[in-house]
Protein backbone atom coordinates (compact mmCIF):
# COMPACT_ATOMS: atom_id res chain seq x y z
CA UNK A 1 0.00 0.00 0.00
CA UNK A 2 1.23 3.34 -0.89
CA UNK A 3 2.68 4.70 2.10
CA UNK A 4 1.81 8.23 1.29
CA UNK A 5 -2.30 7.59 1.95
CA UNK A 6 -3.70 10.07 3.87
CA UNK A 7 -6.99 10.90 5.93
CA UNK A 8 -8.94 12.29 2.89
CA UNK A 9 -7.65 9.59 0.59
CA UNK A 10 -9.72 7.09 2.85
CA UNK A 11 -12.05 8.74 4.83
CA UNK A 12 -15.95 8.62 4.47
CA UNK A 13 -17.29 11.95 3.39
CA UNK A 14 -19.69 14.43 3.50
CA UNK A 15 -19.63 13.14 7.77
CA UNK A 16 -23.25 13.66 8.94
CA UNK A 17 -23.34 15.35 12.00
CA UNK A 18 -26.04 15.70 14.31
CA UNK A 19 -26.63 18.38 17.64
CA UNK A 20 -26.60 17.60 21.31
CA UNK A 21 -30.67 17.73 21.22
CA UNK A 22 -31.05 15.34 18.05
CA UNK A 23 -33.08 12.66 19.03
CA UNK A 24 -32.08 9.22 20.19
CA UNK A 25 -34.38 8.03 17.80
CA UNK A 26 -33.65 10.29 14.86
CA UNK A 27 -29.81 9.07 15.41
CA UNK A 28 -30.77 5.09 15.26
CA UNK A 29 -32.58 6.18 12.32
CA UNK A 30 -29.27 8.20 11.08
CA UNK A 31 -27.16 5.26 11.30
CA UNK A 32 -29.29 2.27 9.82
CA UNK A 33 -30.50 4.41 6.74
CA UNK A 34 -27.14 5.67 6.02
CA UNK A 35 -25.43 2.31 6.98
CA UNK A 36 -22.74 4.15 8.88
CA UNK A 37 -21.77 3.05 12.57
CA UNK A 38 -21.52 6.71 14.06
CA UNK A 39 -22.42 10.27 13.87
CA UNK A 40 -20.32 13.44 15.21
CA UNK A 41 -21.87 15.35 17.48
CA UNK A 42 -21.76 19.76 17.08
CA UNK A 43 -22.81 22.29 18.94
CA UNK A 44 -21.88 25.78 18.52
CA UNK A 45 -19.70 25.28 15.68
CA UNK A 46 -17.44 22.51 16.97
CA UNK A 47 -17.16 18.89 17.88
CA UNK A 48 -18.62 18.12 20.92
CA UNK A 49 -18.72 14.57 20.78
CA UNK A 50 -19.48 11.25 18.97
CA UNK A 51 -22.66 9.19 18.80
CA UNK A 52 -21.69 5.11 17.85
CA UNK A 53 -23.55 1.82 17.41
CA UNK A 54 -21.74 1.09 20.92
CA UNK A 55 -23.79 4.05 22.66
CA UNK A 56 -27.09 2.55 21.91
CA UNK A 57 -26.33 -1.30 22.99
CA UNK A 58 -28.17 -0.91 26.58
CA UNK A 59 -30.73 0.44 25.78
CA UNK A 60 -34.66 0.25 27.93
CA UNK A 61 -36.77 0.61 25.00
CA UNK A 62 -35.21 -3.09 24.12
CA UNK A 63 -34.36 -4.59 27.43
CA UNK A 64 -30.46 -4.37 27.68
CA UNK A 65 -30.30 -1.63 29.75
CA UNK A 66 -29.97 -4.41 32.65
CA UNK A 67 -32.82 -2.73 34.34
CA UNK A 68 -32.92 -3.69 38.28
CA UNK A 69 -36.03 -4.30 37.71
CA UNK A 70 -35.48 -7.06 35.66
CA UNK A 71 -33.02 -8.43 38.19
CA UNK A 72 -33.29 -10.96 41.20
CA UNK A 73 -33.78 -9.58 44.98
CA UNK A 74 -30.02 -11.36 45.35
CA UNK A 75 -28.41 -9.11 42.64
CA UNK A 76 -30.15 -5.94 44.05
CA UNK A 77 -29.04 -6.90 47.16
CA UNK A 78 -25.66 -7.28 46.19
CA UNK A 79 -25.39 -3.76 43.98
CA UNK A 80 -25.96 -5.40 40.61
CA UNK A 81 -27.51 -2.48 39.26
CA UNK A 82 -26.26 0.65 37.31
CA UNK A 83 -25.39 3.96 38.21
CA UNK A 84 -27.47 7.17 37.85
CA UNK A 85 -24.81 7.85 34.29
CA UNK A 86 -25.83 4.70 33.13
CA UNK A 87 -29.50 5.20 34.00
CA UNK A 88 -29.15 8.58 32.19
CA UNK A 89 -27.52 6.74 29.02
CA UNK A 90 -30.31 3.88 28.68
CA UNK A 91 -32.58 6.08 29.48
CA UNK A 92 -32.17 9.63 27.49
CA UNK A 93 -34.25 10.62 25.04
CA UNK A 94 -31.38 13.11 23.68
CA UNK A 95 -28.40 12.77 22.44
CA UNK A 96 -26.29 14.94 24.86
CA UNK A 97 -27.52 12.07 27.46
CA UNK A 98 -25.68 8.95 24.99
CA UNK A 99 -22.83 10.74 23.12
CA UNK A 100 -19.49 9.77 24.14
CA UNK A 101 -17.54 13.29 24.98
CA UNK A 102 -14.01 12.03 24.60
CA UNK A 103 -13.33 12.22 21.41
CA UNK A 104 -10.00 12.23 19.72
CA UNK A 105 -9.55 13.25 15.65
CA UNK A 106 -7.20 13.58 13.12
CA UNK A 107 -6.08 15.97 10.79
CA UNK A 108 -6.95 15.95 6.97
CA UNK A 109 -3.31 15.11 6.37
CA UNK A 110 -3.01 12.44 8.71
CA UNK A 111 -0.93 9.61 7.09
CA UNK A 112 -2.58 6.20 7.31
CA UNK A 113 -0.18 4.66 9.60
CA UNK A 114 -0.62 6.91 12.40
CA UNK A 115 -4.45 6.91 11.98
CA UNK A 116 -3.96 3.18 12.77
CA UNK A 117 -1.42 3.45 15.20
CA UNK A 118 -3.99 6.41 17.06
CA UNK A 119 -6.80 3.53 16.65
CA UNK A 120 -5.29 0.84 18.32
CA UNK A 121 -3.74 3.07 20.89
CA UNK A 122 -7.01 4.29 22.16
CA UNK A 123 -9.01 1.19 21.24
CA UNK A 124 -11.37 2.99 19.25
CA UNK A 125 -13.09 1.82 15.77
CA UNK A 126 -13.11 5.36 13.80
CA UNK A 127 -12.02 8.72 14.43
CA UNK A 128 -13.49 12.16 12.94
CA UNK A 129 -11.44 14.04 9.96
CA UNK A 130 -11.19 17.80 10.97
CA UNK A 131 -9.94 21.07 8.47
CA UNK A 132 -9.70 23.48 11.32
CA UNK A 133 -12.98 23.59 13.28
CA UNK A 134 -14.73 21.71 10.46
CA UNK A 135 -15.72 17.63 10.44
CA UNK A 136 -14.93 16.88 6.63
CA UNK A 137 -14.85 13.11 7.21
CA UNK A 138 -14.92 9.98 9.10
CA UNK A 139 -11.98 7.07 9.53
CA UNK A 140 -13.14 3.52 10.78
CA UNK A 141 -11.38 0.51 10.48
CA UNK A 142 -13.69 -0.25 7.92
CA UNK A 143 -12.05 2.72 5.82
CA UNK A 144 -8.89 1.01 6.41
CA UNK A 145 -10.25 -2.49 5.22
CA UNK A 146 -11.66 -0.64 2.07
CA UNK A 147 -7.97 0.93 1.35
CA UNK A 148 -6.40 -2.70 1.18
CA UNK A 149 -9.32 -3.95 -0.90
CA UNK A 150 -8.65 -0.96 -3.67
CA UNK A 151 -4.76 -1.76 -3.53
CA UNK A 152 -5.67 -5.20 -4.13
CA UNK A 153 -7.36 -4.22 -7.33
CA UNK A 154 -5.01 -2.04 -8.50
CA UNK A 155 -3.02 -2.66 -11.84
CA UNK A 156 0.14 -4.91 -11.48
CA UNK A 157 3.73 -3.64 -11.84
CA UNK A 158 5.61 -4.68 -14.60
CA UNK A 159 7.52 -7.71 -13.81
CA UNK A 160 11.55 -7.11 -12.44
CA UNK A 161 14.18 -8.60 -13.22
CA UNK A 162 16.04 -10.97 -11.53
CA UNK A 163 19.01 -8.34 -10.44
CA UNK A 164 16.03 -5.75 -9.76
CA UNK A 165 14.18 -8.32 -7.15
CA UNK A 166 17.45 -9.17 -5.58
CA UNK A 167 18.50 -5.81 -5.13
CA UNK A 168 14.87 -4.73 -3.56
CA UNK A 169 14.79 -7.50 -1.91
CA UNK A 170 17.90 -7.54 -0.19
CA UNK A 171 17.17 -4.04 0.19
CA UNK A 172 14.04 -4.98 2.06
CA UNK A 173 14.89 -7.55 3.74
CA UNK A 174 17.95 -5.73 5.73
CA UNK A 175 15.34 -3.32 7.11
CA UNK A 176 14.23 -6.22 9.89
CA UNK A 177 15.93 -7.99 12.51
CA UNK A 178 15.46 -11.04 11.69
CA UNK A 179 17.09 -10.82 8.43
CA UNK A 180 21.27 -11.40 9.73
CA UNK A 181 22.87 -10.66 6.24
CA UNK A 182 26.33 -12.21 7.67
CA UNK A 183 24.77 -15.52 7.96
CA UNK A 184 22.24 -15.27 4.94
CA UNK A 185 22.22 -15.02 1.31
CA UNK A 186 19.62 -13.75 -1.50
CA UNK A 187 19.81 -15.39 -5.09
CA UNK A 188 17.51 -15.33 -7.75
CA UNK A 189 17.24 -17.25 -11.23
CA UNK A 190 14.21 -17.09 -13.45
CA UNK A 191 12.41 -15.26 -10.90
CA UNK A 192 12.75 -17.86 -8.67
CA UNK A 193 14.31 -16.57 -5.10
CA UNK A 194 16.71 -18.53 -3.45
CA UNK A 195 17.45 -18.46 0.01
CA UNK A 196 20.71 -20.18 1.66
CA UNK A 197 22.82 -20.06 4.28
CA UNK A 198 21.70 -20.12 8.58
CA UNK A 199 18.66 -18.88 10.36
CA UNK A 200 19.72 -18.71 14.28
CA UNK A 201 16.53 -18.76 16.04
CA UNK A 202 13.88 -21.25 17.42
CA UNK A 203 11.41 -19.26 16.08
CA UNK A 204 12.28 -20.79 12.52
CA UNK A 205 8.89 -20.84 10.85
CA UNK A 206 7.98 -17.43 11.34
CA UNK A 207 11.26 -16.12 9.84
CA UNK A 208 11.10 -18.18 7.07
CA UNK A 209 7.59 -17.19 6.35
CA UNK A 210 8.74 -13.16 6.83
CA UNK A 211 11.61 -13.73 4.18
CA UNK A 212 8.88 -15.31 1.72
CA UNK A 213 6.44 -13.07 1.99
CA UNK A 214 9.02 -10.04 1.69
CA UNK A 215 9.78 -11.73 -1.72
CA UNK A 216 6.69 -12.65 -2.95
CA UNK A 217 5.52 -8.43 -2.21
CA UNK A 218 8.06 -8.10 -5.66
CA UNK A 219 6.35 -8.46 -9.23
CA UNK A 220 8.25 -10.62 -11.20
CA UNK A 221 8.87 -13.64 -8.34
CA UNK A 222 7.22 -16.83 -9.27
CA UNK A 223 8.60 -18.67 -6.71
CA UNK A 224 10.35 -18.92 -2.89
CA UNK A 225 13.11 -21.55 -2.31
CA UNK A 226 14.54 -21.65 1.12
CA UNK A 227 17.46 -23.69 1.31
CA UNK A 228 18.48 -22.17 5.20
CA UNK A 229 19.63 -24.73 7.47
CA UNK A 230 18.73 -24.09 11.49
CA UNK A 231 21.17 -24.00 13.92
CA UNK A 232 19.86 -27.22 15.42
CA UNK A 233 19.95 -29.03 11.86
CA UNK A 234 24.09 -28.38 11.30
CA UNK A 235 25.59 -31.76 11.82
CA UNK A 236 28.29 -31.42 14.92
CA UNK A 237 31.64 -31.60 13.71
CA UNK A 238 32.91 -33.69 16.50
Amino acid sequence: MPDDLKATDIMTAPAITVGPDTSVAQVAALLATHCISAVPVKEGGRLVGLVSEADLLHRHEIGTDGSVREQSGWRRLLGHHSSPAEYAKSHGLRVRDVMTRDVVSIGADTPIDEIVALLEERKVKRVPVMRGAEVIGIVSRADVVRAVARQAQAPAEPALSDEAIEERLTAELERHHWWRTPYSSVRVENGVVHYSGIIDSPDEQAWRAAARVAAENLAGVRAVEDHRFTMYDIPSMV
